[in-house]
């Protein structure tokens, strides 16, 4: 299977939607550090957008205020989280009863 040319308008569209998606990813991230948003908001906002929800868990992890490369992996240990796991996956797992 051959990959498509893309025209420059497309390619143009590709890139600004992956800027703002990394932007959107990054912000959330920034709000977690900052306080201004809970790890519970930030999972539920996650939740209900596909693009935060591509965020891995441990990046957000670590997002948290004394929460390291160290302790994320511990958590991440703790509770069987595989270190590429993200948002939405980890989320829809764990919201089953």
């Amino acid at each position: 299977m051959t990959i498509p040319q893309l025209t420059t308008e497309q390619l143009e569209a590709a890139r600004a939607a992956a800027t703002q998606a990394r932007r959107a990813r990054a912000d959330l991230k920034a709000r977690v550090r900052s306080g201004t948003l809970s790890l519970g908001e930030a999972l539920d906002l996650a939740a209900g957008d596909e693009v935060l929800a591509h965020v891995k868990v441990v990046d957000l992890l670590k997002a948290l205020p004394r929460v390291g490369e160290k302790r994320a992996a511990l958590v991440m240990e703790r509770f069987d989280i595989a270190a590429n796991r993200r948002i939405r996956v980890w989320v829809g797992i764990n919201s089953r009863g």
